[in-house]
């Protein structure tokens, strides 16, 4: 019984039959027989130490465990302490295992570790590319690490060498490089089955490049090896997989390999004689075909009349080529042996080999031709008009033959779409158009750009939405310069569904645009999509708002209603309707503090205080905007409240946080001018470099006299304008207070001054 195991990144088994088909899931991390009922069960004491199951595992301890003849499960831990385990592979008595150090071999008859095998490319990230492990046979390891492959076999040693060593020994046999990493090995007979991940840097490209995983056959040699095959696999997200995301396995029993990545497994298999015959028929190998079947009894019937059919067919294509090279530009003889064909009911032949270059026959011949196709091959007449080009026939006269045709078959749709190319070349591009949108072809919007044909379908704007009212409308408003909105509006009128879709795309991308057509638009919201009608009244400046409330108040909408009478003014109605019709006390507080009226809480408050729910809602809400004192009064003496306690509790949290709020707040802002004093007292107390360059802003003279010995007087502001002691105009109304005129003229503050130099 053959089946493959898959474990998932959610703990999920999923036990798959060779054809792929589920078979059986586990969602449960335990061991236990598959048909039978043993089963196994224990508790880790660290969830990173985990039991090996024939896996791709991660683990750090690799336990044994074994029955003894209590059956009773023993422990023994074969390997712990160098870091991760990535891959175990167990063969009769003989487990293999990697971790990021090497490769390690254990023999369970002697219970003896056997050997080490090192790793060698130490530059590679071991989680990047991980250790590859496969037993050839009971005592031949195959390694591959990176892109080095590495084959091992366990071997006896001698009476004579045993002394304190394990009784085994392991011999590598042969190992070599090869051009890519690794990803999974199998055996095939003498030969090895590897899967390689192929990552290359190209010389037009600084990024790396992934290309497609390889499955190839390869002979190992002492010192390297022999390539046999390779095959390219094509799996989903190649591009973006790494060496680690590959895994080969095997089944020997069916020779079955399974090429496994995150999003496909690929089943490869060996050929077989069928397929080699299957390959010689498609390769017209007809007579080793024959004496392969022959040699192996086979019946040759099938192969015998291919072979006849594939004769008759080669003789005719043939003479058909042989046309080409003996008439060359002989038109005369080219039409004679055109009509030769037509004899013998082969035009079909030789349709492929006519000139169609500078050499051209009559008309009539590529119209004899295509009648002849059209009679029985209505796919063999499509190719040839989409191959020929169409100046060698009239092609009114082949509409003309297709026309006739649809009336036997008026719906067929490889002659429909054949006429409406005949009408496309001939320029008639409205018949075409019709075509394309009866047959909802994917083609029409490119006709309709690629020839700018919007005139033309002005009067095909219902048919353009029926085909797809997505790609429609984003054309249309594309194109609103050469398709009017209004024009597409008169279009839409009697089908008002499409007529909201139009509008709706319109004022998503602008708001103003379609401004005469918003109170249309209230009805349209409000018959077809009523949960963009309140968006839409929220974002439209030019909606008349007395007809939405007339039309939201006769559908009920109370949500809607609620908002117009809100945004008319009418808070108190607005705020009624919500108490009364939604019975929503959350949505009421959260309008009422949307609103911040008094006189809207008063009046919830004045609803609310015979209903205990809407007493709790509020006793839970209001706290930071109305005083509760003023609920708390009005309250009847027993009324029963639900969580009144809690109420209270949330009330005088959220005074104690007003308190504590202000009072951070109070000392932030002392802190605050603290500061900025401190800064001020330090920007005035800093010293001004006066020098030469300097000027009086009065007389515009020199701030220094040239004769530093002579005595003068200087004034200097904060706002950094200087001037002499005698330019100064009469101090201000401030008795010792003295102010810049300049920047008290510009209102940019009076700028006091900050020093005053003398000599």
């Amino acid at each position: 019984l053959t089946f493959l195991a898959l474990g998932t990144h959610f703990g999920k088994v999923f036990l798959l039959d060779i054809q792929g088909n589920l078979t059986q899931k586990f969602e449960i991390v335990q061991v236990f027989g598959l048909y039978t009922r043993e089963g196994f069960h224990e508790n880790f004491d660290c969830p990173v130490k985990v039991i090996y199951v024939r896996g791709g595992i991660l683990i750090y301890s690799l336990l044994l465990y074994e029955k003894n003849w209590l059956n009773r499960w023993k422990t023994s831990t074969l390997h712990e302490g160098e870091g991760t385990i990535t891959n175990v592979q167990w063969r009769a008595n003989l487990i293999a295992w990697a971790n990021n150090m090497g490769v390690k071999i254990y023999d369970i008859s002697t219970k003896q570790r056997i050997t080490n095998v090192l790793r060698d490319n130490v530059s590679l990230r071991p989680d990047m590319y991980p250790c590859s492990l496969c037993w050839k046979d009971n005592s031949t390891l195959i390694i591959g690490w990176g892109s080095s492959i590495k084959i091992c076999v366990v071997k006896e040693r001698g009476h004579t060498e045993l002394r304190d060593l394990p009784s085994r020994y392991v011999e590598i046999v042969s190992a070599f490089e090869t051009e890519f990493f690794i990803s999974g090995l199998a055996p095939l007979a003498d030969q090895l089955v590897t899967l390689y991940f192929v990552k290359e840097n190209s010389d037009h490209m600084e990024e790396e490049f992934r290309a497609r995983p390889c499955l190839d056959i390869i002979q190992p040699l002492p010192e390297g090896y022999e390539e046999i095959s390779s095959d390219a696999l094509t799996v989903r997200n190649f591009q973006e997989n790494e060496c680690r995301d590959y895994r080969l396995e095997h089944s020997e029993g069916e020779s079955l390999y399974y090429i496994i990545s995150p999003k496909d497994i690929v089943v490869a298999k060996e050929r077989d004689q069928d397929d080699h015959i299957d390959w010689l028929l498609d390769k017209k190998k007809y007579e080793v075909g024959v004496i392969i079947i022959q040699s192996s009894r086979l019946h040759v019937g099938t192969l015998y009349f291919a072979a006849i059919y594939h004769l008759c067919s080669v003789l005719m294509h043939y003479n058909c080529r042989k046309c080409q090279k003996v008439l060359g530009k002989n038109m005369e003889l080219w039409e004679n042996e055109v009509y030769r064909f037509k004899t013998i009911g082969q035009l079909k032949a030789i349709s492929q080999y006519l000139p169609r270059g500078d050499l051209r026959l009559r008309p009539a011949i590529y119209e004899m031709i295509l009648h002849e196709f059209l009679k029985s091959d209505y796919e063999g007449f499509a190719t040839l008009i989409r191959e020929w080009p169409g100046e060698l026939y009239n092609n009114m006269t082949i509409v003309q033959a297709v026309t006739d045709h649809l009336k036997k078959d008026p719906m067929n749709s490889t002659l429909l779409t054949t006429l409406a190319e005949l009408y496309t070349y001939d320029q008639r591009y409205d018949r075409a158009l019709e075509i394309y949108l009866r047959l909802r072809h994917k083609d029409v919007y490119q006709l309709i750009h690629k020839h700018d044909l919007f005139s033309s379908i002005e009067d095909k704007i219902v048919l353009l939405m029926d085909f797809d009212k997505e790609k429609a409308v984003d054309m249309l408003l594309d194109n609103e310069d050469k398709i009017l909105i209004d024009r597409v509006v008169e279009e839409l009128r009697d089908r008002p569904e499409l007529l909201h879709i139009y509008l709706h795309k319109l004022f998503k991308r602008d708001h103003h645009k379609g401004q005469r057509y918003h109170e249309r638009q209230i009805g349209l919201y409000a018959e077809y999509d009523r949960p963009n009608l309140l968006p839409f009244l929220r974002d439209s400046i030019h909606c008349p708002l007395e007809k939405a409330l007339e039309i939201c108040q006769e559908r009920n909408f109370v949500e809607e209603t609620v908002f117009l009478l809100s945004r008319m003014g009418n808070c108190r109605r607005a705020l009624q309707m919500i108490m009364e019709e939604l019975e929503d006390v959350d949505k009421a507080i959260e309008f009422a503090k949307e609103q911040d009226d008094a006189e809207l809480w008063e009046d919830l408050i004045s609803y609310s205080i015979d209903k205990p729910p809407f007493i709790t809602g509020l006793l839970n809400n209001i706290g930071t905007h109305v005083d509760p004192i003023l609920l708390i009064h009005r309250i009847k003496e027993g009324m029963e409240i639900p969580n009144l306690r809690d109420s209270l509790v949330k009330i005088l949290q959220d005074y104690n946080l007003q308190i504590l709020l202000r009072e951070g707040c109070k000392k932030i802002l002392v802190a605050d001018s603290l500061s900025l004093l401190q800064k001020m007292h330090r920007t005035q107390m800093r010293g001004v470099r006066v020098d030469e360059e300097n000027i009086c802003e009065s007389c515009h003279a020199s701030i220094l006299p040239s004769d530093m010995a002579q005595n003068f007087s200087v004034v200097v502001f904060h706002c950094r304008h200087m001037f002499h002691k005698e330019c100064l105009p009469s101090p201000g109304t401030i008795p010792g207070v003295q102010f810049c005129n300049i920047c008290s003229a510009k209102r940019r503050g009076p700028g006091s001054g900050i020093l005053e130099m003398k000599k």
